[in-house]
């Protein structure tokens, strides 16, 4: 009997952890919200700024109140035109280019539904986010045997996608900073 008791401590102590750690919040929930926030206070519904951590690399968003927010990142060949555009704050621009003549297989493209970071799942009756790397899109709508992944694996997309939009939306809310 102790030995049942023990595992099924055990068990009920794995799913507790589990459940804490699934319902930690992501990266980039607070980076998103504060991007919208000053957004709004702005009154903008784009963003650009060059990406500080890659040669040639822009990353521009597209803000719809309360609604999404839309992420694109990639090199673009002609790094002189979008610095221009920069500097005129023509960040509709920026974000369009950046859709639409980068270099492909640098693109990332992120649909936040909801402006507040991303959810590995969706609750119920409620919007998932995208995020499309190289061409390859992922859903974060929790089902991963869908998309023909492993538990872990859509996890570990996840985890990066989360990680690499906190450092995208950290560059444009240091360039929004800038303009102020």
């Amino acid at each position: 009997m102790r030995v049942f008791a023990r595992a099924f401590v055990a068990g009920l102590l794995a799913v507790a952890l589990s459940s804490a750690a699934h319902a930690q919040e992501p990266k980039s929930a607070a980076l998103a919200k504060q991007l919208a926030a000053a957004l709004d206070a702005a009154k903008l519904d784009s963003i650009a700024a060059k990406d500080p951590s890659g040669t040639d690399t822009y990353v521009g968003a597209l803000y719809f109140p309360g609604v999404q927010l839309l992420v694109v990142a990639a090199r673009y060949t002609v790094p002189a035109l979008l610095n221009e555009k920069l500097d005129k704050k023509a960040y509709r621009d920026v974000y369009i280019d950046l859709n639409s003549a980068s270099v492909p297989e640098s693109k990332v493209f992120i649909t936040d539904l909801g402006c507040d970071g991303l959810r590995a799942e969706r609750a119920e009756n409620q919007p998932f986010d995208t995020y499309e790397a190289a061409g390859k899109p992922t859903v974060f709508d929790g089902d991963w045997k869908k998309q023909k992944l492993s538990k872990e694996e859509y996890m570990k997309v996840f985890g990066n996608a989360d990680e690499q939009y906190s450092r995208l939306l950290g560059a444009l809310l240091a360039q929004l900073k800038k303009t102020s």
